[in-house]
């Protein structure tokens, strides 16, 4: 079978084949969708990125598959209120861990300023930067927590 480029690219695609390496079930479109409780026809849409799937479609594909990351993937990418979301990746937990231990000395550099600039009560225009700086520092840290929590569904 001649898969397309598209449909290997595609992160629902890229999670039942690689959940399909532990259960013989999901190698297959027929045998995914009796599992999941999709219509094959339905799934080879959602594979072919012709369909964006229900939010419920992608609980179960996040559950079958192992593959938590998929419902953040959902959220920032198909989902108009998620837009905003932080991008959680699927990375190793060597690679959380080292991204937090270096985001958690900007956290401590990203106190100081909070306190600096909030002292008075007023945020100057002067202090905006700052406060721009701080607010994506607390993202970061908000996004490595997702990552983690993604890491900790899919492995344990």
């Amino acid at each position: 079978m001649n898969i397309s480029q598209s449909t290997t690219e595609n992160v629902f695609y890229k999670a039942r084949s690689e959940a399909a390496k532990t259960n013989d079930r999901l190698a297959g479109r027929e045998g995914a969708g009796e599992e999941l409780g999709i219509d094959r026809n339905r799934l080879a849409r959602i594979e072919l990125g012709v369909m964006t799937p229900y939010p419920e479609e992608v609980v179960l594909m996040a559950a079958a598959y192992r593959a938590p990351h998929l419902r953040m993937q959902y959220c920032k990418h198909m989902c108009p209120l998620g837009k905003n979301f932080p991008e959680v990746q699927d990375d190793s937990l060597d690679r959380i861990s080292l991204e937090a231990l270096s985001s958690f000395s900007k956290v401590k550099k990203a106190k100081k300023l909070l306190l600096d600039i909030t002292a008075d009560g007023i945020i100057e225009e002067a202090e905006e930067e700052d406060l721009k700086t701080v607010i994506e520092t607390l993202e970061e840290m908000g996004r490595l927590a997702q990552q983690l929590k993604c890491w900790r569904e899919k492995n344990l």
